[in-house]
């Protein structure tokens, strides 16, 4: 299903276009993708939400060789996205736009992301420590130092499409710390 509706942007109230489009993604589920721009304000929206229950859950996936770089990712405007081997944590903020890439992807995100960094870096020592991690990126992308994609999602609505990925539900925490879960 493809559906274009018509509604105020949030930010400047402009008459703009949602689309609304279902997509099949194999072994996985049927996610519905949202998606706008308005011309005026510039005002972007992407997000993807499963047309299922879904619970929350943490899905890792160990990066190995080059055709891992293929692995179909999806990741909800809830999805914490996190590389442990490199210190590197993506958590979701109030910006946070839902996308459907794959693992190569993800790395060019953070890539970008350090960029940016490096630009706004006071010191030569931040600047070498971007620099190496980028330097990281670009091994585990070629396939020479293995690391692990981590998505962790509260609301359940992310996912690493791969035989090798592990999925396991994330027990909320009890409110007493005594109490047993």
């Amino acid at each position: 299903m493809r559906e274009v509706l018509p509604g105020p942007c949030p930010v400047c109230q402009a008459e703009i276009q949602y689309l609304y489009q279902t997509e099949e993604i194999p072994f996985f589920s049927e996610i519905l993708i949202i998606s706008t721009v308005c011309p005026s304000c510039g005002y972007r929206l992407a997000d993807t939400q499963l047309l299922r229950n879904a619970e929350p859950s943490r899905w890792e996936l160990r990066i190995e060789y080059p055709e891992d770089m293929m692995v179909r990712v999806i990741r909800s405007t809830n999805g914490a996205i996190s590389i442990p081997e490199l210190g590197v944590r993506i958590d979701p903020g109030p910006a946070c736009e839902g996308f459907i890439s794959n693992v190569e992807g993800v790395l060019v995100r953070v890539d970008g992301v350090l960029s940016n960094l490096r630009s706004w870096a006071e010191s030569d020592e931040e600047r070498e420590r971007i620099d190496n991690l980028k330097e990281s990126i670009a091994r585990i992308q070629e396939g020479q130092l293995p690391a692990t994609l981590v998505i962790e999602d509260l609301s359940g609505n992310s996912a690493i499409i791969a035989d090798r990925a592990t999925v396991c539900r994330i027990e909320a925490l009890a409110e007493d710390p005594d109490e047993e879960r």
